[in-house]
């Protein structure tokens, strides 16, 4: 790692060491994604999941988390659920609106073809 510490170590004021689990995923030049992440989940847990991973899928793992950690922040009672609920609504609004175009054309399609 050098002489600089990713976020997670900075924060938590520990040396940083080449295999740090959290170095990858949470880079000093980030350390809001770090501070989310620890607020929601707690360092300790980050570190433990990421490590029963396979390493390709840490990447993944730790935007989730990030992702996850932010809606919570922001929505603290329903979190990302909330925004899928919000974003399944509007799924159903707008296959409601297609159904509805779809038959106005197809009425409309009737009336051209017998006036």
């Amino acid at each position: 790692m050098g002489s600089g510490r990713c976020a997670a170590c900075r924060y938590l004021r520990r040396k940083c060491t080449d295999d740090c689990i959290l170095s990858p995923y949470f880079p000093s030049n980030n350390p809001q994604r770090f501070v989310s992440v620890h607020r929601i989940y707690g360092a300790s847990n980050v570190s433990k999941l990421l490590q029963r991973l396979p390493t390709h899928l840490r990447a993944e793992a730790a935007d989730s988390l990030y992702y996850e950690a932010q809606c919570r922040l922001e929505d603290r009672v329903y979190g990302c659920v909330g925004l899928i609920f919000l974003l399944q609504q509007q799924i159903h609004a707008a296959e409601s609106q297609l159904i509805k175009t779809q038959a106005e054309i197809a009425v409309m399609k009737s009336q051209v073809q017998h006036p």
